[in-house]
């Protein structure tokens, strides 16, 4: 082989890896758009039989809603905060007038916190602006995936607006910075937004599980299942001990049979296992201090 032709080979060769990573960015780029744009829209697949499923009781990226807490304080973990020095006398009222078109436009993501004194809590309309400090918070992170530059953009230049009418001083972190931040977290909750499933099936609904529990209990037409949201349920490793005994007790004094989704039977080695891998989840969660239950959690995994 002449060195010119050994050239040509080694440089088809390279195109052609090329064109393979090329390719495995794009799928996992379009994957990834997938799940932002259609995650809302689908039964939770955990609660779902499916034959294509290698471990069928665990999945990522579960899609079950869950309205965000009434009482939720920013936190710079999460969200982009926008500090308002607000002059004396400016009226609770008046900044909550300004402040309604930006909750019509982000909803549930933007949260108002004004500081007294004694702490930080939501501002109401009684509330006086006596030099008070304002937090203007937008959530950059939640099951939806990461905000676009543009509405963080948007939301920015709506607060500067409206500590323009009001005469505050603001002080903003660089967005771009922000967006990093934001898109890292969004890539660890994604790998830890994980939902386990249990089916005890061969029994009568109606007798399952009467009360209280620190899982889901679901009725289906041929039994019942048992399910939590890791992210959502505080002490996910008891939760789910909780429910793994749970399913095994019914199973055996109902005469019924504990399955995976698939229909495969679950014996004590294979629930331990799936509650290994569900501990590993929540240490790697809390390493990057949210704790499963939490109320930065329960804003992440809504």
């Amino acid at each position: 082989m002449t060195d010119l032709q050994l050239g040509l080979l080694l440089i088809g060769a390279a195109a052609v890896a090329g064109v393979l990573v090329y390719n495995r960015v794009q799928e996992r780029g379009v994957r990834r758009q997938a799940e932002r744009s259609f995650g809302s829209q689908h039964a939770d697949v955990l609660l779902e039989k499916t034959a294509a499923r290698v471990e069928p009781t665990l999945e990522a990226r579960a899609t079950r809603r869950a309205e965000v807490q009434a009482d939720a304080m920013p936190d710079e973990r999460v969200d982009y905060l926008i500090r308002l020095d607000v002059p004396r006398g400016v009226a609770g009222a008046a900044l909550l007038e300004l402040w309604t078109p930006l909750e019509h436009r982000f909803a549930k993501r933007v949260l108002l916190a004004g500081f007294d004194g004694s702490g930080w809590r939501r501002v109401a309309p009684g509330d006086a602006g006596t030099c008070i400090a304002l937090r203007a918070g937008l959530q950059l992170v939640s099951r939806d995936g990461v905000l676009t530059e543009a509405e963080l953009l948007e939301f920015r230049s709506q607060v500067e607006t409206l500590g323009a009418k009001v005469g505050a001083t603001l002080a903003a972190p660089e967005m771009r910075e922000a967006l990093e931040a934001a898109r890292e977290l969004d890539r660890i909750c994604a790998d830890a937004d994980i939902q386990v499933a249990l089916h005890v099936i061969g029994i009568t609904p109606a007798d399952a599980l009467p009360g209280e529990h620190p899982f889901q209990v679901e009725g289906r037409e041929d039994g019942v299942t048992l399910s939590l949201d890791l992210g959502r349920t505080p002490e996910p490793g008891r939760s789910y001990e909780a429910m793994a005994r749970a399913g095994m007790q019914l199973a055996s004094s109902l005469g019924g049979r504990l399955v995976d989704d698939n229909g495969s039977a679950l014996d004590e080695r294979s629930l331990a296992a799936i509650g290994g891998q569900l501990e590993a989840v929540r240490q790697a969660l809390a390493g990057r201090g949210i704790e499963p239950g939490s109320p930065l959690a329960l804003r992440l995994f809504s």
